[in-house]
């Protein structure tokens, strides 16, 4: 299967959705422009409150379009944007990538795979029951299991579109596998 972006969202004030894009302009070390979640410091609404001053490993949210589709068996209805994300991809086993992974979008844009997104309680408010889906201990591991993408730094900026191709490329051995962020 072809990996590909499916959609691009972006909203500059907070919100728990973000609205689809035609496109969408990555800013190198920034992240989308005109997003509220840009910048080089933290802008996540509650971590700004302790940590202002750490670097923001969260300029851009990628969220797998299969997980959809799996979240539609269990009867909750999700599309692209609605859980926050700026772009949401297919053909991408996100979760698996290892830190450090670069992700080329479409002709010029590179993004820098930092870490699992930590699910927020507000998917509740957005639908009951949805983060027990996105954010579960796995019963016989005893590790969490997050779900709902992954977070990533702009490294070169550039336009991204619906439908432009995503080229994986993976840092050198040993990985290291993604943690929250």
């Amino acid at each position: 299967m072809l990996a590909q972006v499916t959609a691009v969202s972006c909203n500059e004030e907070y919100s728990f959705s973000k609205p689809n894009r035609d496109s969408i302009r990555l800013l190198t070390g920034l992240g989308v422009e005109g997003d509220v979640h840009a910048g080089e410091t933290i802008r996540h609404q509650f971590r700004m409150s302790y940590e202002p001053d750490l670097p923001n490993l969260r300029q851009v949210h990628l969220m797998h379009e299969e997980l959809f589709a799996e979240l539609a068996l269990k009867g909750f209805e999700v599309s692209a944007g609605q859980l926050g994300e700026n772009v949401t991809t297919r053909g991408v086993d996100l979760l698996c990538l290892p830190t450090g992974t670069l992700l080329h979008l479409g002709e010029k844009a590179v993004l820098e795979v930092t870490g699992l997104r930590n699910p927020c309680s507000k998917i509740n408010d957005f639908r009951k029951g949805l983060l027990g889906e996105v954010f579960a201990m796995d019963p016989l591991s005893g590790e969490f299991t997050f779900k709902s993408g992954v977070m990533a730094v702009v490294r070169c900026g550039g336009v991204v579109h619906p439908g432009d191709s995503i080229q994986v490329d993976l840092p050198s051995t040993p990985h290291r596998p993604l943690e929250r962020v």
